[in-house]
């Protein structure tokens, strides 16, 4: 992600940063996929509703086979496929992420239709702390539990930031809130990745009910001097920044 983002000036570096233990445990500890046959009927479905976590997104389908690497540097090039928000045309993508609040709702439908085909495929659905703030995040949530979606996953990245700033709207308690909608919840530290897998292999019960997993993530992590940034949503870095900002990551994470 950080040679992804070096050359372009800007981007939404923290949040890849923030969410990368999270995408590294659903690909490479949970989700059942074939790269090479994306559109494998019995696959399990991953719903990036924060298309904006792209950079983040796109780096996991390299490693995961569907995307050949050499293609990550075109990042948010014009012409690219892989611009700052995701497209569904993508090998890997289920879903144009954003506008906000409409991925959970898209991932129920999923997960409906895919127990209508008697399909034991799972939907895991990403979303932000930020989409609490809409209605139909909360409408989705009351639908899943009154359908009884147990073959869908959410994970909520709760970074505690919005385009301008700090979360403004209470949400919290979350994982309280989504207990009383009906759903099986945990709560981990989202850049943990034992905290993550273990927290998704207890979420694959079939109980008739639709399962959460609030994560608790840090915008930047790994990159002290991102993670000290006020306005960590979309970060500018000048050029002369990059080789100490990476020479952090690899120092910070050995």
């Amino acid at each position: 992600m950080m040679a992804m983002a070096r050359g372009k000036g800007e981007g939404y570096i923290a949040q890849g940063l923030g969410i990368a233990d999270c995408l590294a445990a659903i690909y490479f500890h949970e989700l059942r996929y074939d790269s090479a046959n994306p559109t494998w009927s019995e696959r399990d479905r991953f719903v990036l509703s924060t298309g904006h976590y792209s950079i983040a997104m796109y780096a996991t389908l390299a490693e995961a086979g569907y995307i050949d690497a050499a293609e990550l540097p075109t990042y948010g090039l014009n012409g690219s496929r892989l611009p700052m928000s995701t497209f569904d045309d993508l090998p890997g993508v289920e879903v144009v992420g954003g506008s906000l609040g409409h991925g959970l709702g898209q991932a129920v439908g999923m997960a409906m239709g895919l127990r209508l085909d008697g399909s034991e495929a799972r939907v895991i659905c990403e979303l932000s702390d930020g989409e609490l703030e809409e209605g139909s995040t909360w409408e989705a949530a009351m639908a899943s539990a009154t359908f009884k979606c147990d073959n869908l996953v959410a994970l909520i990245d709760c970074n505690g930031i919005q385009a301008d700033g700090p979360i403004t709207v209470k949400i919290e308690p979350v994982a309280d809130k989504f207990a009383a909608f009906g759903w099986d919840t945990a709560e981990v530290n989202g850049n943990d990745m034992a905290e993550l897998v273990d927290a998704l292999a207890r979420m694959r019960a079939r109980d008739e009910k639709p399962k959460a997993i609030v994560m608790r993530t840090t915008p930047g992590f790994g990159v002290p001097t991102i993670m000290k940034r006020e306005r960590a949503h979309f970060v500018r870095v000048d050029n002369s920044e990059w080789d100490a900002l990476v020479a952090e990551l690899e120092r910070e994470n050995g």
